[in-house]
């Protein structure tokens, strides 16, 4: 063997032993710091449930106190503050699909008992329109305590151009 190779053996042996000493010093540490914990239980019971006791106090204040300003905000769509005689775009606000259409009905409320199981409800004239049509607003309705719940439209562009409807309000954009 030559003299590197004898000098990378007894470098690894000396990098060996410093580990195992260091462990070695890690778990005596640790052991006796346990041990020396669970003998104050028999010489010190009062300052050892009290330690216990504070360590479990902070624990729950860490809980219940902290991360409180990170939580996010939820919003809603906007809801516009319409007026009659304006124009604006039908918008479906619940519907991620572009392609989702925004249902409207002969009357106010109607929307709320609306169940299209039927092939005649989703296929009828005009009751289905593509969001971005441009509509005219004619009309409000209350509903449920709300103001302007609903509002009667009147399509401005498309197959159904003149045909006039109610929609929910916040669907009209």
């Amino acid at each position: 063997m030559s003299n590197e190779e004898n000098a990378k053996q007894d470098e690894n042996i000396q990098q060996e032993e410093n580990v195992k000493q260091t462990v070695d010093t890690a778990s005596n540490a640790g052991g006796n710091l346990v041990s020396s914990f669970l003998s104050l239980r028999e010489s010190n019971p009062k300052m050892f449930f009290g330690v216990i006791g504070g360590v479990a106090v902070l624990l729950i204040l860490m809980m219940t106190m902290g991360g409180e300003s990170s939580k996010p905000t939820i919003s809603g769509p906007a809801i516009k503050d319409l007026a009659v005689g304006q124009r604006y775009v039908l918008k479906a606000v619940n519907a991620y699909d572009p392609s989702a259409t925004v249902r409207l009905v002969s009357t106010p409320g109607a929307i709320a008992a609306y169940d299209d199981t039927e092939e005649a409800d989703r296929s009828g004239t005009c009751q289905h329109i593509p969001q971005g049509t441009p509509v005219s607003v004619l009309e409000f309705a209350d509903a449920y305590g709300k103001p302007k719940a609903y509002a009667k439209v009147r399509i401005e562009d498309g197959d159904c151009k003149g045909n006039e409807a109610w929609a929910l309000a916040i669907e009209v954009q």
